[in-house]
């Protein structure tokens, strides 16, 4: 073979082999497409996306919302069982220091009676209960100054007419004319018997929490800045609701009391003073009368009105009646029954009329808890209120505190109609 014949053998032969090298490319390993993965990631971060991208971005994300409810996964607790747990955590580990240092205590007692005395009514802020605390400042301060009466304002029965019956206990009140039976009546002649000059003895009254939903009302409001305005009557209250401020105008916040003394109504207002009264104690008796069955919580409990007003109100027709039993289960009907016949038979054995007060009829939340044991409808405290909380929500069941008695419960419908509702229902086995 000549030179030049085998020269361009290797030519072919090295172009071929080349032709190989570049149809058979070898595939990048995983190290490098990882690499490369990162570098557009990194690209991808340096491009930043405008205003309206980015919303769009967010807003095209679907929000995960888990179905797993809290309150459907851990039963409500009992009145007794959240005593004892309550009772096993000991004392309180965080505490402020007007409730661990006498002497601050004793400071702001001071400071609290001499703004008072400078014509100054004080309203208490902040959080944790402060009923304990101007509970001996009642005792301790106001007490040796002059009359003092205390209101719980928190307890859903709690009314103005309870607050101005107990101011109308100190002697020589009841000796002036009274015009009428109305609230405005009682507040005017309170305030005509301190603005006396022969009263010497100042009246000192602590209302614990003013922005209950009784006080809430306008003519409430009427009375007590009605009697603030007095130059011997004294107010101390103490608020929790965060909106609480928005209760009173501009005008009745800045209104001072008329320094001379005499029978005549200047104007009305409240004089307050601001104080952070931050306890960090729990509102253990404050929220002692709220329903732990109720969605609502303690909400719902501070809404109960008295028997008169709930039955005036909330009277239920026998077929809004018949609707909320279909959808309950059978032992909510069983509950129910049990409930509509010991009405009946308390109705039936005083031959009551259309128009009296049905709580005077209910049944003791204790008895209808030993008769619902008794015929196995619940077995337990909280059975019992789970069942309960079914009707309370529709309003087919009303309760309100009766004294030392407790809870009493009743069904607002009247006694034809619970009747004819009763016989619809199965008769329980």
């Amino acid at each position: 073979m000549s030179d030049s014949e085998s020269s361009a053998s290797e030519l072919s032969q090295g172009s071929v082999s080349g032709d190989e090298k570049v149809s058979g490319l070898p595939t990048p390993s995983p190290s490098k497409r990882q690499q490369k993965q990162r570098n557009f990631e990194q690209n991808r971060e340096m491009i930043v996306q405008t205003a309206f991208d980015a919303y769009f971005t967010h807003a095209a994300s679907r929000a995960q919302t888990s179905s797993n409810v809290f309150s459907s996964l851990i039963p409500p607790l009992s009145a007794e069982e959240y005593l004892e747990a309550s009772s096993s955590f000991g004392s309180q580990m965080i505490k402020s220091e007007i409730l661990t240092s006498e002497s601050s205590r004793k400071s702001l007692f001071q400071r609290l009676l001499l703004e008072l005395q400078e014509g100054f009514n004080v309203i208490c802020y902040g959080y944790g209960s402060k009923r304990a605390l101007l509970n001996e400042f009642a005792v301790d301060s106001c007490s040796k100054a002059g009359h003092v009466t205390v209101a719980n304002a928190f307890q859903p029965q709690f009314g103005l007419k309870q607050l101005l019956s107990c101011i109308e206990n100190v002697p020589g009140i009841d000796s002036l004319p009274l015009s009428s039976s109305s609230v405005e009546s009682q507040s005017q002649r309170i305030y005509d018997f301190f603005a006396q000059p022969s009263q010497a003895r100042h009246l000192y009254v602590i209302i614990h929490n003013i922005d209950s939903p009784s006080l809430r009302l306008p003519k409430a409001q009427s009375c007590v800045s009605l009697l603030a305005l007095n130059p011997k009557i004294h107010i101390v209250a103490s608020i929790d609701h965060i909106n609480a401020p928005l209760l009173w105008s501009s005008a009745e916040l800045s209104a001072r009391k008329d320094t001379q003394e005499g029978a005549g109504v200047s104007g009305r207002g409240l004089a307050w003073l601001w104080h952070d009264m931050t306890t960090l104690t729990p509102y253990d008796v404050e929220l002692s009368h709220a329903d732990r069955s109720s969605i609502s919580g303690a909400v719902g409990s501070t809404r109960k009105r008295d028997g008169a007003t709930q039955n005036a109100a909330a009277m239920v027709s026998e077929t809004a009646a018949l609707h909320i039993l279909a959808s309950v289960t059978i032992k909510a009907k069983k509950l129910f029954t049990l409930m509509a016949e010991k009405q009946l038979e308390a109705i039936q054995a005083v031959n009551a009329g259309p128009g009296d007060d049905l709580q005077q009829y209910g049944i003791a939340y204790d008895t209808l808890y030993h008769s619902a044991r008794n015929d196995f409808i619940a077995t337990n405290d909280t059975a019992l209120r789970a069942l309960l909380g079914e009707f309370r929500d529709h309003a087919l069941v009303l309760g309100a505190q009766q004294g030392s008695s407790g809870e009493v419960l009743w069904i607002p419908m009247r006694k034809e109609r619970l009747a004819k509702v009763l016989a619809t229902l199965p008769v329980a086995e």
